[in-house]
């Protein structure tokens, strides 16, 4: 279809861009008439952006983004969008399940230890969806797509669904997927928040309480290493609410592996129930967005490679989502495989708040 036939078919939705190929973009607004507006993209199930107000009342965009799509296509790090087929990290590119090997595109390298991260070099992330808004005008948006048996190196035709959805004080993200063959799945929302409204500014004074006692150490190469290592006592103790910039740079092996935090946490619980992973606060404009998931595991990155059009540390991710590298380490206890007749299903909700 040409963009100008596809440009009446926009269905509700306004044009967010054209591809290289011809093919139009959508982006779609959901507004709960109470300050909090996000929009979204068909380009990655991604979120755009997310309006809320601060302390005096003032409403500002609290993630990172670009306002034009050529450089918002142009940019690194994932902002906003849907990571998958497995996202974070895989050891080698590969992994075997039921007695064969499975050899993914390998996009990362560090310290020199190749893997496979956010599912390679054209992960959902770099496709193009299909959008509609669902319920009552303005509350929800799906998006579907279709990744073929072999994508990236994944066995399994998988059918996916990603749904955000708004109430009164929440942002709520909703995967499901089912496969026609046994694959592994891990999808991830991987927007960067900075809650001061002020992207020129980092988040090094904003205030994370995590609600894991465990995380996992890593390796040089940002593999975990096997251990699920209780957090008292060291600089991934956010137990209590912490300053992130107030131990980023203390002498510890695995702040210096990742240059800052980018590790995962294992979240108190059990796996499969909805339970507080997060709390994110700004104290200087009031902002708080508290985070609820019924994953194992939630990455905390502080953008430290941040480049494009932003510097490091300018805005933070919080992903839900199974433990990095489980489909090469099942004594983790996460079990990221999915076979026919099973559903996959992943809910993270963002609540918010001001004070």
């Amino acid at each position: 279809m040409s963009a100008a036939s596809s440009l009446k078919a926009l269905a509700g939705a306004e044009l967010h861009g054209v591809l290289p190929d011809g093919q139009v973009v959508r982006a779609f607004t959901l507004d709960n008439g109470r300050g909090l507006r996000a929009r979204f993209s068909e380009f990655g199930a991604s979120l755009l952006s997310l309006e809320t107000p601060d302390r005096h009342r003032r409403v500002a965009n609290i993630t990172l983004g670009c306002d034009d799509f050529d450089q918002w296509l142009r940019q690194p790090g994932y902002l906003g969008r849907t990571a998958g087929r497995f996202a974070n990290r895989i050891a080698g590119g590969e992994f075997t399940l039921d007695g064969e090997t499975h050899r993914l595109h390998v996009n990362e390298a560090p310290a020199g230890q190749p893997c496979h991260l956010h599912g390679g070099l054209r992960g959902f992330d770099q496709r193009l969806w299909r959008g509609e808004e669902i319920g009552a005008p303005g509350q929800a948006v799906r998006f579907s797509r279709i990744s073929p048996d072999g994508e990236e190196g994944y066995p399994g035709r998988l059918s996916i669904e990603v749904t955000y959805r708004l109430s009164d004080e929440q942002l709520i993200i909703t995967f499901e997927a089912i496969s026609d063959r046994a694959t592994v799945v891990n999808l991830c929302h991987h927007s960067y928040w900075n809650l001061s409204g002020d992207p020129q500014t980092d988040i090094l004074d904003h205030e994370l309480t995590l609600h894991a006692d465990r995380y996992l150490p890593v390796s040089s190469g940002l593999i975990p290493t096997g251990e699920l290592r209780p957090v008292r006592g060291t600089p991934m103790d956010f137990t209590q609410a912490h300053r992130i910039g107030e131990r980023i740079g203390v002498d510890n092996e695995d702040l210096l592996h990742g240059a800052g935090y980018d590790h995962c946490w294992v979240v108190n619980g059990p796996d499969g129930t909805m339970r507080p992973a997060a709390d994110l606060y700004d104290p200087k404009s009031g902002r708080g967005m508290r985070l609820y998931t019924d994953q194992d595991g939630l990455q905390f990155y502080s953008g430290n490679q941040l480049g494009g059009a932003f510097h490091p540390r300018q805005g933070l991710c919080l992903e839900s989502q199974c433990f990095p590298d489980a489909p090469n380490q099942p004594a983790l206890g996460a079990d990221p495989v999915l076979r026919p007749g099973q559903v996959y299903r992943h809910t993270v909700i963002h609540q918010f708040y001001c004070r």
